[in-house]
């Protein structure tokens, strides 16, 4: 029993030293929400805050140069999402800033670039693998689809049922192996996709209710985000692993391999 609280300790601790950047985000945007600064918008306070805390992450060494790459292509990957989303009328953000392009402040794919902070950080401290992996052209084609149905099931069918089954039965296989201290450990790649959708539907409602966006049935007062959500949380947590994974593996100079082999 001793040893199993001991491993759930070093476990927590890792989770939590990996979530420091999105810790900051939401301390950010509460702190802001109940400080005003003068002369400053609240938009660009945030986008000026969040640059600070990932420049002092990448000096102090609790970012490597290359999470910081993965981050930035995170960053304008959700920046684009963000500028079509507000343009279509999905949620906006109504207050005023020097710092928005198209009316999205630019802080905002710094919460997308989190969810990568996140996967790189959790990924280097577990020393994370995985096993069954489908393959680059199956992985990306279907991560390819899931991205660009956000964008096409606001004038077509919406697909996003059709790609959840399919991320199912293409990762069926798939299993994530990742170690504390000396003992390693297996997980289903679907789970992990189900409970960071979940946790990030969780972070999603902190972020709305301290104002960062507003979805239509919220400008008159706040409301919990719709349990659907979570389902395109799911979806974005597969495109974030499979980069991660991808980059991941480039970088290490391997290439994946069939489900039978598992990584080289």
């Amino acid at each position: 029993m001793t040893k199993r609280i001991v491993q759930l300790l070093h476990f927590g601790y890792h989770q939590a030293m990996s979530c420091l950047f999105p810790v900051a985000i939401f301390g950010t945007l509460a702190l802001s929400s109940m400080i005003q600064m003068p002369f400053l918008h609240r938009y660009d306070a945030i986008l000026l805050i969040l640059l600070g805390v990932q420049y002092l992450m990448y000096r102090s060494g609790l970012e490597t140069r290359d999470e910081i790459k993965v981050i930035c292509v995170f960053h304008v990957i959700g920046l684009v999402l963000e500028v079509y989303k507000v343009r279509m009328g999905s949620w906006s953000y109504p207050e005023p800033g020097y710092t928005k392009l198209l009316g999205v402040p630019l802080y905002s794919g710094f919460m997308y670039a989190s969810v990568a902070s996140f996967m790189c950080q959790i990924w280097r401290r577990l020393r994370m693998d995985m096993t069954g992996w489908p393959g680059l052209i199956p992985s990306m084609l279907l991560g390819g689809a899931i991205y660009f149905n956000f964008f096409t099931h606001h004038f077509i069918p919406d697909f996003r049922w059709w790609l959840t089954a399919l991320v199912f039965i293409v990762f069926w296989k798939t299993r994530i192996i990742y170690r504390v201290r000396s003992v390693t450990y297996r997980m289903p790649l679907t789970l992990a996709f189900v409970l960071v959708g979940f946790f990030i539907w969780l972070a999603e409602n902190i972020a709305t209710f301290f104002g960062a966006w507003k979805y239509p049935d919220q400008h008159q007062t706040w409301q919990l985000v719709s349990f659907g959500k979570i389902s395109s949380w799911f979806l974005l947590a597969i495109i974030s692993v499979i980069i991660v994974a991808q980059l991941k593996h480039v970088k290490a100079g391997r290439k994946l391999t069939s489900p039978k082999n598992g990584w080289e």
